[in-house]
């Protein structure tokens, strides 16, 4: 028979329900019992007869282990890998405790230790008088940063890249509100100082060299009274000129000042190379003429020597020292010359005597006519004729004598 059926047991009914009355169960019975169930999982202790501590101890045990992986966990979350060319700054309760270098370190967990990694390999550039497009769409000129002011009052144009890195992450993180910005608004002081001090001219032609290493030196001494833990790794300059209004004036001024050091130079190459040609040539000339000088020197020289030496001969032995006199002269005379003609003492001829071809040897030709040396007949003529050249000679000596 059915708990339902007329005549069944009313109180076999599965809900619970008494006498006639049906319904849905008790929620708040249920809840009761789920509460129960909770609190005696948790340490709690079952309502009714006879509750035991067993159950007591063993939910003891879960929480205590649930707790120490709670704190396992925790204490595990303090491990953090600092990666190259990074810096680990370390935060305990939000002051600075200390720097980590690259690798695997352990800091207290959250929220009693926190890490700040900072780059200090990163180059970094900032901008003045323009900023770079971005996807390529060329830059923009900046014109409140790059108008600047030049020593002889003159608007200058400029735009320059500066280069830089983090040099120390804890100055960079806490002696600073913002390094970056500082770093710029240095960098424009520093190069407006630089051009405040420098003529428009000399910006715009040689100087640009030096007014970068000065405007980079100056921003690196302003970052380091600050402390801002920056470092300047490079200046550049991309671009000076003047205003676009007399942008014209200026080209043709820098073109004529070109044309000038051209020519400037032209000319002192043309002087470089004249200049040491004519002292050249100059000091050849003194060389030749101390040369020519001594040359004469020497022969004067050695001829009054030579004439003082035979005047004293001829103090001991006038004759003698006369007749050799006359021969060296004649000798001198005989041996430039190669025709000699002899005045025969009474006779009505000049004898011919042909010294060329005496000398040349036998069987040559003469030097001067090409034609073949007769031995036979220069050897006949000079022991024909000897006896009359010896009687010449000494005619020619009596009558030096006599005079």
């Amino acid at each position: 028979m059915a708990w339902n059926e007329p005549g069944g047991s009313r109180g076999k009914d599965p809900w619970g329900s008494q006498g006639d009355r049906q319904g849905p169960p008790d929620l708040d019975e249920l809840v009761r019992k789920l509460q129960e169930k909770f609190g005696a999982v948790f340490g709690g202790k079952r309502a009714g007869k006879g509750g035991g501590t067993g159950p007591g101890r063993m939910s003891s045990f879960g929480v205590s282990t649930i707790l120490l992986i709670v704190l396992v966990l925790w204490g595990l979350s303090g491990i953090y890998t600092i990666h190259e060319g990074n810096r680990g700054v370390v935060l305990r309760f939000g002051n600075y405790h200390e720097t980590t270098e690259a690798g695997l370190h352990w800091h207290l967990p959250f929220p009693i230790e926190t890490v700040d990694v900072v780059n200090v390999e990163e180059i970094r550039t900032a901008e003045i008088g323009y900023r770079s497009g971005l996807g390529g769409q060329g830059s923009r000129t900046m014109a409140r940063e790059a108008l600047m002011l030049t020593q002889d009052e003159n608007i200058i144009d400029i735009k320059l890249a500066i280069q830089y890195k983090v040099k120390d992450a804890k100055d960079y993180l806490f002696n600073v509100a913002n390094p970056d910005l500082t770093l710029h608004q240095s960098a424009e002081s520093a190069l407006r100082e630089t051009i405040g001090k420098s003529k428009m001219d000399f910006v715009l032609t040689e100087g640009r060299t030096e007014i970068v290493m000065r405007t980079e030196v100056l921003t690196q001494e302003i970052l380091d009274r600050y402390q801002a833990g920056l470092l300047v790794t490079s200046v550049n300059m991309q671009d000076a000129q003047p205003p676009e209004q007399v942008q014209d004036a200026f080209n043709d001024a820098v073109k004529a000042r070109e044309d000038e050091e051209r020519l400037r130079n032209e000319a002192q190459t043309y002087s470089n190379d004249i200049i040491p040609k004519a002292r050249g040539q100059a000091a050849r000339m003194l060389e030749e003429a101390n040369a020519y000088q001594a040359q004469v020197i020497a022969e004067a020289e050695g001829e009054a020597s030579r004439f003082t030496q035979i005047l004293t001969e001829y103090k001991q032995a006038p004759e003698v020292t006369r007749e050799r006199i006359y021969l060296d002269a004649i000798s001198s005379i005989l041996s430039n010359t190669s025709k000699v003609m002899i005045d025969v003492k009474n006779g009505n001829n000049l004898l011919y005597l042909p010294l060329d071809r005496l000398i040349s040897p036998d069987g040559k030709r003469d030097a001067s006519s090409g034609l073949p040396m007769d031995s036979g007949r220069v050897n006949s003529a000079t022991s024909n004729d000897g006896s009359t050249i010896e009687r010449s000679r000494s005619a020619n000596l009596r009558s030096r004598e006599v005079r």
